[in-house]
């Protein structure tokens, strides 16, 4: 099976993979490039730029100082419009997924168990930046941005070491400065205040580009010439790695670009300058393909950073291929009148219905009346076993994050060893239980169990 490595090829995956988790121990700035979502506009396109601290800690969102030891650091970045500041500090783990131990991420999201999650967070640790609204109410504007960013996209991450002495400068630096909002997207954006943090440690290592972004700072390009500086400084550790978008029915992000790029690629704006003015859309084109804007892809030979914080490599195509075959055999079992293809859409339709909520240990868990009974189901690693949930409904839930997971085009963005722990927790999740489901996805109760052996 494609599986089945061989010693040569295990041992360099190895060898890789211990220096990249030697690397991110270490500590280090990390540019974040965060692909974009949502309605594209001809500047959302070009996404999110963050900086994760690895040595850097914060008393306080808005106060900095040095980690201590088995802390995970800090991401900071420019907002617009979020209590009126220039920058928040967020740890790690809080930023990405909107809880405070990566146990607790759920396994299937949703626009609304998001929603919950990210005002849990505001309320325990935020209130500072982001206050309650009248009547105690969840307030509006941009502070969703601060938590639970890999829920609406996939980022990709550049990291360089730095030092003690460094962070310590960094920290007293910023700590020093009035933190008051002066954003603007075009002169002063969070890919400018990226910039920055970076040059600090290593000065003039970022650059924006006067051709291919007009001028702007944007995001791909502060990616692209950390790539060139770690060409040209190779005794400068460094990593790079890519943290995927939560599985859910929340929409998938798109490719980030620059803004030519963004522009040459929209049809919204390319086809009516063809019409009006040939010559504009011709040097829009010589300017794209002179200055390269597409051929430089974020994704390529990163590793996957999973939301436990371990380094591996992304899951090969024939495995991939595998995996969605098997996949495709096991649901069309279990729901002949469809072939499984309507899973993850039902699975969607019930999470809708029902109510997120927290378990005694305050993880998630899902809420929704089962035949006349209130039925509750884990929603995390730690606890979609343990409920007495019926097992079609954990099922339900696994395959449909499996479904999502196994996209063609999601496999740059998850490892083997991901999808080998969601297929035993299907596996675990034993024989269904009749639900009203089954009217809806035509499944019968004979369930196959022809999960992958080598997975076991």
């Amino acid at each position: 099976m494609a599986r089945l490595q061989s010693a040569g090829c295990l041992f360099a995956r190895l060898i890789a993979l211990v220096l990249a988790c030697a690397s991110f121990a270490s500590a280090s700035a990390t540019l974040f490039l965060e692909e974009p979502y949502g309605k594209l506009g001809f500047f959302t396109a070009t996404g999110h730029a963050a900086v994760y601290l690895s040595g850097v800690c914060a008393e306080t969102p808005l106060l900095l100082r040095p980690c201590l030891p088995n802390e995970t650091g800090v991401v900071i970045s420019r907002y617009d419009g979020v209590g009126h500041y220039d920058w928040v500090a967020i740890p790690l783990i809080p930023y990405l997924y909107a809880v405070n131990r990566p146990e607790d991420v759920p396994l299937f999201a949703d626009a609304k168990m998001v929603a919950v999650l990210r005002d849990r967070y505001r309320r325990q640790y935020l209130e500072a930046v982001a206050p309650d609204g009248k009547d105690g109410e969840t307030p509006g504007g941009n502070w969703y941005e601060l938590v639970g960013s890999s829920y609406d996209r996939t980022i990709y991450g550049f990291q360089v070491e730095t030092t003690p002495e460094q962070d310590a400068a960094l920290i007293q630096k910023l700590n020093a400065a009035p933190n008051r909002s002066h954003f603007r997207t075009v002169s002063n954006n969070c890919a400018d205040f990226a910039k920055d943090i970076i040059n600090f440690y290593y000065p003039k290592a970022l650059h924006r580009s006067v051709v291919a972004d007009v001028g702007i700072t944007t995001p791909k390009q502060m990616a692209k010439t950390l790539v060139k500086f770690d060409q040209h400084h190779p005794q400068v550790p460094y990593s790079h790695f890519i943290i995927a978008q939560v599985p859910g029915s929340t929409p998938r992000s798109f490719a980030v670009h620059g803004v030519v790029e963004s522009f040459f690629k929209s049809k919204k704006y390319m086809v009516p300058s063809l019409v009006v003015s040939p010559i504009f859309a011709g040097c829009v084109f010589a300017v794209y393909e002179g200055v390269g804007a597409g051929r430089f892809q974020p994704g390529r030979g990163a590793l996957v950073l999973d939301a436990d914080g371990t380094f591996e490599q992304p899951i090969g195509h024939e495995d991939l291929r595998s995996f969605q075959q098997e996949l495709k055999d096991l649901l069309a079992s279990e729901y002949p009148v469809s072939d499984g293809k309507n899973v993850e859409k039902n699975w969607t339709r019930l999470q809708a219905r029902a109510q997120a909520d927290f378990d005694d240990q305050g993880r998630p868990v899902l809420e929704l009346q089962e035949n006349g009974q209130l039925v509750r189901i884990g929603l995390s690693v730690e606890n979609v076993l343990n409920g007495a949930a019926p097992s079609s409904l954990v099922r339900e839930l696994l395959e449909a994050r499996l479904q999502t997971e196994l996209r063609p085009k999601a496999s740059r963005e998850i490892s083997e060893d991901q999808v080998s722990r969601d297929w035993d927790l299907l596996q675990r999740a034993g024989q269904p239980a009749d639900s009203s489901l089954t009217a809806q996805t035509g499944r019968t109760t004979q369930r196959s169990e022809s999960i992958p052996g080598s997975l076991q």
